[in-house]
């Protein structure tokens, strides 16, 4: 078992490994051929300023053949690509296999932890295929393992959408028992490391308290889901704006108060403009 000391050094090492890709890959002549001779760090770097010229061809080329030596990273980006129909037709089930490759091939007893942001990405990508299920293919829905990848990423790499689904999962009683209290530990963790979502599902639990047994924290409820709705992309507003609507139309008018102040004080008065427009 990792120890904390190792995740950080895990993580830490990951960052280091993308921030040294990124310089080496600037360094490379627009004008080359992909060589599937070159070595797999070379094809990666290559790939990466293919990718980022916009000539996806090219770069999907560069990283199969890096994927083909191993490298992670260029594995990774191919599942990515895949997954979101990004230079090449979208195939779900193929970014699955890439995803669980990267999975399998990892070996934590070596002590090799530069590849620890790969990881933790596929485990999450995996426990989301899991969880929906991949059309047309051997992927069904399968919830219980779905909430161990979860667990997984939420636990090991600190994943903060890991920790998000987990609690999600948990308060819901997806894929095994419900677990409030659980639940809302896991979105606190999450909702820590800035992710909106677990800061809006956890501030709808704290303003009443009861579905996971705490005394009730209206004010900081209120004002938590008012901050996440402002930062909330376009998908998450619409199932947060509810949430807050909801909480606000109970709330007492001095909580509303009181909300927005705490609001105004963590992210200025600008933030106000939430509350009265949705109301």
């Amino acid at each position: 078992m990792q120890t904390f000391k190792g995740r950080l050094l895990a993580l830490a090492l990951a960052s280091a490994a993308l921030l040294s890709f990124g310089q080496g890959a600037l360094a490379l002549d627009p004008d080359a051929q992909v060589n599937p001779d070159a070595g797999p760090l070379e094809l990666f770097s290559f790939g990466f300023k293919a990718y980022k010229r916009g000539e996806k061809l090219e770069a999907f080329e560069a990283l199969r053949y890096a994927a083909d030596k191993g490298h992670p990273g260029a594995r990774w980006k191919l599942g990515k690509m895949y997954a979101e129909g990004d230079g090449v037709p979208e195939n779900d089930y193929e970014a699955f296999k890439i995803f669980e490759q990267i999975v399998r091939d990892q070996d934590d007893e070596t002590g090799n932890y530069s590849n620890a942001a790969y990881v933790a990405s596929a485990v999450v990508a995996l426990a989301d295929y899991l969880r929906l299920g991949i059309t047309n293919s051997p992927v069904t829905v399968d919830l219980p393992r779905a909430r161990q990848f979860y667990f997984h990423a939420a636990s090991f790499f600190g994943d903060a959408k890991a920790q998000f689904e987990l609690g999600r999962m948990l308060l819901n009683g997806e894929g095994g028992r419900a677990n409030p209290r659980q639940a809302a530990r896991w979105l606190n963790l999450a909702a820590e490391k800035g992710h909106v979502g677990a800061e809006a599902l956890l501030g709808y639990l704290l303003f009443d308290g009861k579905t996971i047994s705490l005394r009730p924290e209206p004010v900081r409820g209120l004002a938590m889901l008012t901050m996440a709705l402002k930062d909330a992309g376009a998908s998450d507003q619409q199932w947060i704006r509810p949430l807050q609507e909801e909480t606000f139309s109970v709330a007492s008018e001095d909580v509303r108060r009181q909300a927005q102040a705490y609001v105004d004080r963590q992210v200025g008065p600008t933030a106000g403009a939430v509350v009265s427009a949705n109301n």
